[in-house]
């Protein structure tokens, strides 16, 4: 635990110092565990998700965790956007990862005041003021190296990516352990001169080492595999929507995805997952405690569900460890709906506040696509 610390505060020490001098050396702590992550089924959660179960081995390395330079910082990219085969820093995570391609996102950001036309309607019941239908924003796919699994503990699980499985039982999921999706402005490009710098099972099923490619390019390039797997499975990975809220220095920012209709005895259910992060913005220490929902159907219905904590957690947020982020999952028997809410957020000295959760729409692509293909390689 000591030691997961001293990485953290010194991966966030080596991110706000980055901002400003770039060519330093990096040095990181390589984790003295490895991870198995056993591909599960998820059950049905509207909301809730408990954690993804892992099975967890000691590696035969030793228990001391020392500093090892990983690669040389690159200068971070004011415009454009970052390479397939990029390797990076998540600035708030602390992860070493890798870029397979990126999405263009829509930001509706409600603590930005819109001007009257470029505003997007609320939905029925929800509260407060209109929508902002920002700039278009840059979001990539990437793979987590799985040795800092381990040590990302403000994260409820190590994937962003779940699928509807191939057979006849519609609450069956299935998950991609270390496949993330990644804010442009949290990525602290750096390189390396490592032919397999990342630890994931699908990296050289994915990338390959070039060493012709010229500099600042990176030296890894997508094999067929990739850019076979990016186009299958396009319309299920699809980032396109990325709604905001900050209350009371606490942001949230929700990203939902449309996973598919299944038919269930004469009826159809629509599934959705949805990825949340929470973001304490100021210096008090905070912790969530509750959960309060509403979900509206197009169909007609208004659910609400309350519950301790997400994911079974009741995380603090502090200035050490601002965010954590997690995946749930949520069915309707209509093709769209809607979804807003609140966090109960308790301070330090016992009293509380609630912390809107920006309303965003559950929208299913009405287009017949072929199930999630090539992720059982």
């Amino acid at each position: 635990m000591a030691a997961c610390a001293i990485r953290r505060g010194f991966l966030t020490t080596v991110s706000k110092y980055n901002r400003k001098h770039t060519h330093r050396i990096l040095s990181i702590i390589e984790g003295s565990s490895g991870v198995e992550v056993k591909r599960p089924r998820l059950p049905c959660l509207a909301c809730g998700l408990p954690n993804i179960q892992q099975t967890r081995f000691m590696s035969s390395r030793p228990e001391g965790k020392v500093l090892e330079t990983v690669g040389v910082f690159e200068a971070l990219k004011q415009h454009g956007k970052y390479e397939t085969g990029q390797l990076f820093l998540h600035s708030v995570f602390g992860y070493r990862g890798i870029v397979l391609f990126p999405w263009h996102a829509r930001i509706y950001d409600r603590d930005v005041i819109p001007p009257m036309s470029d505003s997007k309607p609320e939905p029925p019941g929800s509260h407060g003021s209109k929508e902002v239908k920002g700039k278009t924003h840059t979001y990539y796919q990437v793979l987590i190296d799985t040795r800092d699994c381990p040590h990302i503990s403000q994260r409820s699980q190590t994937e962003a990516v779940t699928f509807l499985a191939n057979h006849d039982d519609s609450r069956a999921l299935y998950a991609i352990p270390g496949l993330d999706y990644v804010s442009h402005e949290d990525i602290l490009p750096y390189n390396s001169t490592v032919q397999v710098p990342i630890q994931h099972e699908l990296f050289e099923r994915f990338l390959m080492f070039n060493p012709d490619k010229t500099t600042p390019a990176p030296p890894f390039s997508a094999r067929d595999t990739l850019k076979a797997w990016q186009e299958k499975n396009h319309p299920w990975l699809e980032l396109s929507d990325v709604h905001r809220e900050t209350t009371e220095n606490i942001r949230v920012t929700v990203i939902p995805f449309y996973m598919g209709m299944r038919d269930t005895q004469n009826s159809h259910v629509y599934w959705w997952r949805y990825c949340i992060r929470l973001e304490n913005m100021g210096s008090e220490v905070v912790q969530l405690r509750e959960r309060h929902w509403r979900i509206f159907s197009l169909s007609g219905t208004l659910e609400t569900v309350r519950g301790r904590g997400v994911v079974g957690r009741e995380p603090v947020l502090s200035k050490e460890q601002p965010a954590f982020q997690y995946s749930s999952h949520v069915s309707l028997q209509a093709p769209s709906g809607h979804m807003w809410g609140t966090f109960r957020i308790e301070r330090t000295d016992g009293s509380h506040f609630d912390v809107r959760i920006p309303p965003f729409s559950l929208e299913s692509n009405k287009d017949d696509k072929a199930p999630p293909a090539g992720y059982t390689f």
